[in-house]
């Protein structure tokens, strides 16, 4: 009798030793592709909030030079701008680790709509569900 219980634990303990390597195993995998899914998802973002800033920059120097020499009434509009375009400067492209990155972008999005609000323009940036919308 002694035999078949040690058969039986055996069995009983080769089923946790596969389980406790299959699990072990399984992790390693598991924070592999992790860290690739996740530096992955971090350059689709990045690149979302780069086109969308340098959007941003583009429209607001495009206006610049529209109002410059303008009539005085446009003086609201060139302060909006130039806090538009100061927001967009300071804004840190080079620091992914920025505390208030986010927030930033709220701010600039928001200068943004104000802008368009005074220019009497619709805002009309879209980013694409999946991908840039880019072709070569």
């Amino acid at each position: 009798m002694a035999a078949s219980e040690d058969l039986l634990d055996a069995v009983v303990m080769a089923d946790d030793r596969f389980h406790g390597e299959g699990f072990r195993e399984g992790y390693q995998e598991g924070s592999i592709l992790g860290v690739a899914e996740g530096r992955w998802h971090g350059a689709v973002q990045g690149a979302r909030i780069g086109a969308e800033v340098a959007y941003y920059q583009g429209f607001a120097f495009t206006w610049k030079n529209l109002l410059l020499g303008r009539t005085p009434d446009d003086s609201r509009k060139v302060k909006v701008l130039e806090s538009l375009v100061g927001l967009i400067r300071s804004f840190p492209y080079d620091d992914p680790t920025y505390e208030r990155l986010l927030e930033d972008l709220h701010r600039i999005r928001g200068k943004f709509k104000q802008l368009c609000s005074l220019l009497n323009v619709q805002p009309d940036f879209k980013m694409p569900a999946e991908g840039s919308g880019l072709s070569f």
